[in-house]
């Protein structure tokens, strides 16, 4: 059963993955590890084992065959777990140190290291069920014998070929523990010889066969998940009526899965029933279920605190003292307060109902305790309000009987506080327990029965969140925080919110006698107002700890952030001042040190360590001269350096001659003519440019100083002594170089620089020269270079200038003027006649060709130095540029791990999901030009300008003739530059096989002895110009041949062994789902995907293949190919079959689910699709890999955060703000989670998480249907759950895109927002919210759900201070208050001061102003924000705190949370009037409308409105809210208010409304379609969430209830008749609308004259009926307007109800009424929307104006974006 299928062809035999295991004499370069062959030998040492019977035994098997053939396991999951094994076992082997004994044989030690960190989770699930482990090992201490090891050996081996198999189960870690327990049971039988006991034969596992693990094992339990999946009904059904992946997990985690399932699995088990029928296994563990009373519960001690400070605040403040300690002498007032005991017994009965009410369904036969417990819950909960209730009773009691606080009085309080002791008994000892967490770690963690019985009231038993508490500093650090933030909002509540709402609310209840102006239905008491008084208080009350979260923390994160020495170096003039110790901290950081074998890590290396970063960061000691010295240490950095700079210009973002200033050029042996020794390090031009003239004319100035002391001015700054000593030895090369060799010339030049050379060694250099002259002699010099550096050089200039050169220094320079005589005497005169043999020079002069191109880059790096006068600080111009090299600088001086040699670092791999995104742009997309004339790439040549021209540089120089050739020879050139600068697939693979060529090249570096580098460095000179593949192949030795072209030129001389080194250390596996099917459909896609993996060695692709099999039946297959450099082709390396389709739940985790098998090494980064990645960031991986080893707190990370940088931020303004928003989130929000706060979860996708920690435990993200939609941050739910720890590190960054439109940026939100309500349903956020402490908790809480809810009870507050403004205004109760004192305005002031801080949306923008300070500077953040602010910044954040906040709400109430993919182009064109409709028409428009007519109805009707500044002081903010709703989308719309453009957009509009469409039409076509998508989550929502928007819609008719009493016709009367009998009109008005479209329907075609006369009736009768009003009753015609306020409210509010009830409706006739009374209000809807942006359109100006708004930063930099949009497009153009 283990050979392969025999037709695959003989040479496929030979394809492996990244090792030939299968045959170690290949010639591979990682074959020549020893270790790699150990590892080998150890699973081949099958030994004695009893053979299986199943199949004929071939010497090749080895011990994975051995597993294979007794389990049935498929030969490719073992081939493949073979290489895992082997490459894994080799790594660890090659990271011993020090290193074993014997190196060709496996060491115990690592294997044993290995199966302990493998199988932790198996041993751990062990003993939480008291089960005894199948892993049977002799005592660890005594000698490992060599059965032990094989044994040992097998279980690992065993554990992942389980593993490889499971597909789907791989989300369900506790199963595969299950699995793996009994198969090892199993397998110790076989290994110890049993005999069967029914047969009396050898023992034989229970499921033996060709696939038969897949088939008997896998296969029931995926169909189970399958069933279930199909039972949500693709996620619209309540999560309570299916189990999802964490439910089947949670299943294993007691003991009846021992009990039920049995094993071999008994199929017949109720685990297998899914349906509705018989006894099935109901939700495990937790139930979710639909409510917003799930943030009560899983964050109950939160709002325990609120509720109860609330209470006493509002107890002590009644008082009305000035301060609460003077209140609280009082007896009373202290009595008063103990009533909060009430509030909490009575919170924590609610609490019991709760979990009653929503995990009933939890308790069934097996789990009865369950149900005992919540009775007996609700039952104590109730019986504590009782106690405390007759204990309170008899204190006031003895209090009123004595009249005073009498003895007994007092003794009955001591009473009541001795009950509350009792009550709070389990507080405090979880307090004791928080001081001390260690003792709590230990308890949680050990699984004894005494500890179980005593935590069983507390928690249930579950087997993740054990032992979360983190180690005492930690425990200090964030309680302090917490407590300083508790404090201030606790502190302001009281003084600004809660006292000064006392006065009014004590005036308003006082008020007598109110008149009334409606009917009033509550009797005559005002609470109902006062009520609503406190609403608004209330509710911000409840939000601000967000914004004093907010304000500390960005503080915190600048104080952590300074101490991190973050943005020391913001700017490439910092980089100047550092450069020179820049090359020590390379050497230092990024080159592994010769270390003794035990020195690091003890106490003296770490104290060794801070002192030498010391000195590098401040240079003391000066360390670069030790580089001078140390040639391999300077060729090492010239290395590092040169090969950065190199890479840049391959990304076009410097240019050519930016190269030769940035670079370090090296000397080369070869060529004597280029072969320059230099004596000092020759520092980059940049820093070199202007010190040379400087350093003359201080020589100029101290003409007659002596040797020494001029010489030690010149030295004060070392790139001035540089220069000097570099411009001398360059000259004297030079002209050397120039000079023919046997000629008289030339021994004049070395007889004039020896003398000079020996006066300098003598210290009288300044008394033999003329100082003065050396101006002369340096205008005489350039004079000549600029001959030599021209393209046409004529010799005869050459001479010439060479002979004015001579004179120059024999007759000014020399002080004592010497005769012919004795110069020819000193032999720096010719001894021939000059005037026969012709002049000096004239035959001597030979010009090297102009193909050295070294000997030319010399002599212009020479002509620099000379005559430079800039400071050059704009080089390099690229502003991305500066940023990178700024940040990599700045980042070596920050605290990392020492690096490892590479070939002892940890392995790791990245993995990146792919669906169908864009791979590589086409020729098509660059070309195809949009409405307004603006194609792809004239966008990107405008944005990216100075990128375009380099590109062009570059390709002239690879020998492009024309322009033209970009469409036909370099296609593939110009694609790829378009590319580099989307976000593409392309772009996130070079990103990320800079690992591969940053790991080969320090692989070489870490090996090399100098003469390598010597020899090295020549070739890559005598390389540069010609930079093709082709001249270079003669010199490449055939083992380090590769093909790829986009291969560093270092390359060139690796020795062979560094790209195996590299192999094992790094693969890159990208997870192309439907490949398959692409290539089948021969899609571009497809052979784009294949020529990334033709040029990146190290890339594979994973994917899904699907193979039908006759009978309708398709099987699934897991499959990993790679292109074999050797066939020229794709090869298939591996395919796995599935039990059935991938995607069960969400589909990015299930296609990283299935990859995950393919990917080696120990640690995995998850990269994005939208990610990037720079070589000089890679070059740290290796350190950042060492974090794992390192502990933070008491555990040692499980996922290192790492930073991105967001580099789409120069397309727009909004993509700017967004990416401000993001920056700040990802680095100083990360920074402050990860430390003090300890709660840092998993965020972003460039985080590298411990591979086999999070193999064993449920994969990289979770993947249930809906409530996993943000499935990244449940890595990091899973991940702190069980015990792992999240680290944050700042100096390595991984780049990352983010959506630039409007409409994308807000589909991100959505996703985002829904993400959150789902996640509070989940039970991870239950577990973390009671498993974590107090403080934990809360920052927990106040950074993932918290956010997303404050901002809905912030928009909630602007709804009841609205709200509540006009019941006071049309109830009449404002007019009394006004004229009984002025106290309501005090409590008006204390609401409208938090309503202003709100919506400032401050606290979104401080975070991003105080890192943007941190990293470049106080006034550059201070500009910005003012900038942003100019730009509407406030606009946007106001605009998306409402898409948050929309769906955020609605996802919790009804749930319809959906995977949005957002686009990732760039957006320059205009977005059409009915699409923006479509989008956010609820969540924003319709909203915004209701604001504006509250506050239209109220500035009408209240009495306080009368004053223009009060109105205005009241409503400006909700004014501001409802303008940036409305005209939000239109500012960031590209042509948003051009006329042509809105008048075509309105008729567009219209069409799309009365578009009547067929079945297929889309929501884009027909208005229809898309009101019943808007409903969409009605349908599936629950009888409560229905409840729930109905009561929400009754607020629509408190308009008509209010302004009907207003009317005229009212005459004043107050009756309740007045408001019944209005609903006439309603009901006249629809029954016209009915009788008008029943005309249309049936007259309008045929006989039209009927569909008129009706008309005309209609009308007629309007008008009498208007008439006779006017005549006979008070009415005015102004009430026909007023009425309209009155009606059109009611009209939306019938139509919302309409909705909610459509299943009962649509049945009846009344629905096609429904249908078009809602076109026509969005008709109206439409039109008022329009008329602002209209008039907008129509005012002249306003276009310029917005345009500049939106493109703002492109146009500093001189982007022509008014000719991008308006599409005057230069048609020279290509």
């Amino acid at each position: 059963m283990n050979q392969r299928p025999s037709h695959q062809d003989e040479e496929d035999d030979d394809v492996y993955n990244i090792i030939p295991i299968h045959n170690l004499l290949a010639d591979h370069p990682s074959l020549r590890f020893p270790e790699v062959r150990a590892s080998a030998a150890a699973l081949r040492s099958v030994g004695d084992l009893r053979r299986p019977p199943f199949a004929p035994w071939q010497p090749s098997y080895d011990l994975l065959d051995w597993l294979a053939l007794f389990f049935g396991f498929q030969s490719s999951n073992v081939n493949n777990q073979r290489e895992h094994l082997v490459l894994h076992l080799s790594n660890a082997q090659m990271r011993l140190s020090p290193p074993p004994d014997n190196i060709d044989t496996l060491d115990p030690a690592v294997l044993r290291r290995f199966r302990r960190r493998l199988l932790r989770n198996y041993s751990n699930w062990c003993s939480f069920l008291n089960v005894k482990s199948n892993i049977w090992l002799s005592d660890a201490h005594s000698r490992h014998s060599d059965s032990d090891h094989r044994r040992e050996l097998l279980y690992v081996s065993l554990y992942l070929l389980v593993w490889g198999e499971s597909a789907n189960l791989r989300f369900v870690p506790e199963c595969i523990s299950y699995i793996f327990h009994n198969m090892a049971m199993e397998m110790n039988k076989i290994l110890e010889d049993y005999i069967d006991e029914n047969t009396g034969r050898p023992f034989l596992p229970s499921i033996s066969g060709e696939n038969a693990f897949l088939n008997r094992i896998v296969k029931p339990i995926y169909d189970t998940i399958k069933a279930e999946v199909e039972n949500s009904k693709n996620g619209t059904a309540p999560h309570s009526a299916w189990r999802n992946y964490d439910d089947i997990n949670e299943y294993f985690w007691s003991k009846r899965c021992f009990e039920k399932l049995k094993w071999p699995i008994d199929v017949g088990s109720n685990f297998f029933v899914t349906g509705h029928k018989g006894k099935k296994v109901g939700k495990t563990g937790f139930v979710e279920q639909r409510s917003f009373w799930n943030l009560f519960r899983s964050f109950d001690k939160l709002w325990i605190m609120l509720i109860l400070f609330l209470q006493a605040a509002i107890i002590v403040a009644w008082e009305g003292r000035e301060f609460p300690w003077q209140a609280l002498e009082d007896k009373a007032v202290q009595v008063r307060c103990l009533s909060v005991f009430f509030t909490w017994t009575a919170l924590r009965f609610l609490q019991s109902l709760l979990d009653a009410g929503m995990q009933y369904s939890l308790v069934s036969r097996e789990t009865k305790s369950l149900g005992v417990r919540m009775v007996l819950k609700s039952v104590v909960a109730a019986g504590w309000i009782v106690v405390f209730a007759v204990f309170y009773a008899r204190i006031w009691r003895q209090r009123n009987n004595d009249r005073q606080w009498s003895n007994a009085a007092d003794r009955a309080v001591v009473n009541f506080l001795e009950v509350v002791v009792v009550f709070l008994a389990p507080e405090l000892i979880a307090l004791a327990l928080f001081v001390i967490p260690w003792i709590r770690n230990f308890l949680e963690n050990t699984n004894w029965k005494i500890f179980y019985l005593l935590s069983w009231w507390f928690q249930t038993k579950t087997f993740v969140g054990r032992g979360l508490r983190e180690g005492l500093w930690d425990n200090i650090k964030y309680t302090v925080f917490w407590l300083l933030v508790l404090a201030t909002k606790f502190a302001f509540s009281y003084f600004m919110q809660i006292k000064p709402m006392i006065a009014p609310t004590k005036a308003l209840l006082n008020i007598e006698n109110i008149d009334y102006e409606w009917h009033q239905i509550f009797g005559r008491s005002n609470r109902f107002a006062v009520g609503l008084l406190w609403l608004p208080v209330v509710l911000i009350y409840i939000m601000d700890i967000q914004i004093w979260y907010s304000i500390y923390s960005s503080f915190v994160g600048a104080a952590i952030g300074l101490f991190d020495h973050l943005g020391e170096i913001r700017n490439m003039q910092q980089l100047r001042l550092r450069f020179q110790f820049f090359a020590s901290a390379i050497q230092f950081n990024l080159m592994p040190e010769e270390q003794l074998l035990n020195a690091r890590g003890t106490i003296k290396s770490k104290f060794k360590d801070a002192i030498h970063r010391l000195k590098l960061r401040y240079g003391l000691g000066r360390p670069f001269k030790k580089l001078e010295s140390n040639q391999v240490e300077a060729y090492k950095f010239a290395w590092i350096w040169n090969e950065i700079i190199k890479i840049f210009r391959e990304e076009d973002i410097v240019c050519d001659r930016e190269v030769e200033l940035l670079e370090l050029p090296q000397n080369e042996q070869k060529d004597p003519k280029s072969n320059w020794e230099i004596r000092v390090i020759q520092w980059p031009c940049l820093l070199l440019c202007n010190e040379l003239l400087l350093a003359l004319s201080q020589a100029k100035e101290l003409v007659d100083a002596p040797d020494r002391w001029l010489w030690y001015k010149i030295s004060k700054t070392e790139y001035r002594r540089c220069a000097v000593i570099e411009a001398y030895d360059s000259l004297k090369h030079f002209l050397l170089a120039i000079v023919k060799y046997d000629s008289e010339e030339r021994s004049i030049i070395r007889n004039f620089f020896h003398e000079i050379d020996q006066w300098v060694e003598l210290e009288k250099f300044t008394k033999n020269y003329n100082m003065t002259a050396l101006h002369r002699i340096h205008e005489k010099l350039v004079h000549l270079l600029n001959l030599v550096l021209k393209p046409n050089k004529d010799v005869d200039k050459v001479v010439n200038a060479l002979q004015a050169l001579y004179e120059a220094a024999i007759r000014d320079f020399l002080k004592e003027q010497r005769n012919n005589e004795q110069l020819k005497e000193d032999g720096l005169a010719p001894h021939r006649n000059v005037t026969a043999e012709g002049l000096l020079f004239q035959n001597a002069v030979e010009l090297p060709s102009a193909s050295k191109e070294t000997f030319y880059r010399r002599v212009r790096r020479l002509h620099t130095i000379l005559t430079s006068r800039d400071s050059m600080q704009k080089i390099p111009e690229n502003l991305e540029a500066r940023r990178r090299i700024a940040f990599f600088s700045n980042s070596l001086f920050m605290n990392m791990p020492h690096a490892p040699q590479v070939e002892k670092m940890m392995a790791f791999s990245v993995l990146t999901p792919y669906y169908s995104e864009e791979v590589l742009y086409s020729k098509e997309q660059l070309r195809t030009e949009n409405e307004d004339g603006i194609s792809t790439l004239y966008y990107l040549q405008t944005i990216y300008a100075d990128e375009w021209r380099n590109f062009l540089e570059r390709m002239h120089r690879e020998g492009m003739a024309s322009e033209r050739e970009l469409w036909t020879t370099r296609l593939r050139d110009l694609r790829s530059w378009a590319s580099y600068r989307g976000q593409t697939l392309t772009r996130t693979v070079r990103g990320m096989m800079y690992y591969y060529r940053a790991l080969e090249m320090l692989a070489f570096l870490d090996s090399a002895s100098e003469m390598d580098m010597r020899e090295g460095s020549q070739q890559l000179g005598s390389m540069r110009p010609t930079d093709d593949a082709d001249g270079l192949s003669s010199e490449r030795s055939p083992s380090s041949r590769t093909l790829s072209r986009a291969d560093s030129s270092v390359s060139v001389f690796f020795k062979g062994h560094e790209r195996g080194t590299a192999l094992m250390k790094f693969t890159y596996v990208v997870a192309c789902q439907i490949y398959g099917s692409q290539k089948a459909k021969k899609d571009p896609h497809a052979d784009e995907i294949l020529y990334l993996m033709k040029n990146n060695e190290a890339l594979r692709v994973a994917y899904v293949d699907e193979v039908s099999s006759g009978r309708d039946e398709i099987e699934y297959y897991s499959v990993l190919v790679k292109y074999d450099q050797k066939l020229e082709r794709e090869v298939e390396i591996y395919r796995v079959k599935l039990p059935g389709p991938v995607k069960l739940g969400e589909g990015k985790p299930e296609n990283q689910n299935h990859a995950v098998i393919f990917t080696r090494g120990d640690a995995v980064q998850t990269i994005d699709m939208n990610q990037d990645n720079y070589f000089e960031e890679a070059l740290k991986m290796r350190n950042l890999l060492e974090e794992f080893k390192r502990s933070y707190g008491i555990r040692k990370p499980t996922i290192l955060g790492v930073r991105e940088h967001i580099f789409t931020g120069s397309v727009s303004s909004l993509a700017w703000f967004m990416s401000a928003q993001e920056t700040s989130f990802v680095t100083l929000g990360q920074r402050v989670l990860a430390n003090p706060l300890k709660v840092r979860m998993h965020y972003g996708h460039p985080d590298v998480f411990d591979r086999f920690w999070f193999l064993t435990r449920g994969g990289l993200s979770k993947a249930s249907r809906v409530i996993n939609i943000s499935e990244d941050i449940f890595a990091g739910f899973n991940c702190t759950l069980r015990g792992g720890n999240v680290t944050h590190h700042e100096y390595i960054q991984v780049g990352k895109g983010r959506d630039v439109g409007l409409n994308q940026i807000s589909m991100f939100e959505a996703k985002v927002a829904s993400g959150n309500g789902e996640q509070i349903l989940s039970r991870d956020v239950y577990r973390l919210g009671h498993r974590l402490d107090f403080f934990r908790m809360l920052s927990f809480f106040y950074t993932t759900v918290g956010f997303f809810f404050n901002t809905m009870v912030i928009l909630l507050t602007v709804y009841a201070f609205l709200w509540g403004r006009l019941y006071l205004a049309l109830s009449g109760v404002e007019s009394s208050a006004m004229a009984d004192n002025a106290n309501n305005n005090r409590a008006l002031a204390a609401i409208l001061n938090q309503q202003f801080v709100i919506q400032l949306g401050l606290f979104t923008a401080l975070p991003m102003i105080v890192e943007n300070s941190l990293e470049h500077g106080f006034l550059n953040a201070v500009w910005d924000f003012i900038t942003m602010q100019l730009q509407l910044a406030s606009v946007f954040y106001t605009f998306s705190m409402g898409t948050r906040g929309h769906y955020f709400g609605r996802t919790i109430l009804h749930g319809g949370a959906k995977y949005r993919a957002t686009g990732r182009g760039f957006v320059v064109q205009h977005k059409s009037f009915s699409e923006n409709y479509r989008l956010y028409a609820r969540s924003h428009f319709v909203k915004a409308i209701e604001l504006g007519l509250i506050l239209t109805v109220y500035a009408a009707y209240s009495p306080v409105a009368t004053g223009t500044f009060v109105y205005i002081a009241l409503t400006i903010t909700s004014w501001f809210l409802v303008v940036s709703w409305i005209l939000g989308p239109f500012i960031f719309n590209p042509l948003g208010f051009d006329w042509l453009k809105t008048v075509y957009d309105f008729d567009e509009f219209m069409n799309w409304i009365w578009f009547r469409g067929g079945v297929f039409a889309k929501s884009e076509q027909s208005w229809e379609k898309w009101w019943y998508e808007e409903q969409d989550h009605l349908r599936t929502t629950g009888l409560w969430g229905k409840v729930l928007e109905i009561i929400l819609d009754l607020r629509f008719f408190l308009f008509q209830y209010g302004i009907v009493y207003q009317l005229g016709i009212t005459a004043g009367s107050k009756s309740i008749l007045v408001y019944l009998l209005s609903w006439i009109y309603v009901v006249v008005a629809l029954g016209l609308y009915t009788i008008i479209a029943y005309a249309r329907d049936k007259y309008s075609a045929k006989e039209h004259i009927y569909y008129r006369l009706v008309q005309f009736l209609v009308i007629i009768l309007v008008t009498v009926v208007i008439v006779a009003l006017l005549e006979f009753t008070q009415f005015k015609f102004l009430d026909i307007f007023t009425s309209l306020l009155a009606f059109i409210p009611t009209g939306w509010g019938l139509l919302s109800i309409a909705q909610v009830l459509r299943s009962f409706l649509q049945k009846t006739m009344f629905w096609e009424t429904v249908v078009s009374v809602a076109r026509l209000y969005d008709i109206m809807f439409g039109v008022i929307v329009m008329v602002p942006l209209a008039l907008l359109s129509w005012l002249p100006g306003f276009q310029n104006m917005q345009t500049r708004i939106l493109f703002n930063q492109a146009f500093s930099r001189g982007l022509h974006i008014s000719q991008i949009v308006a599409g005057k497009k230069p048609k020279a153009d290509v």
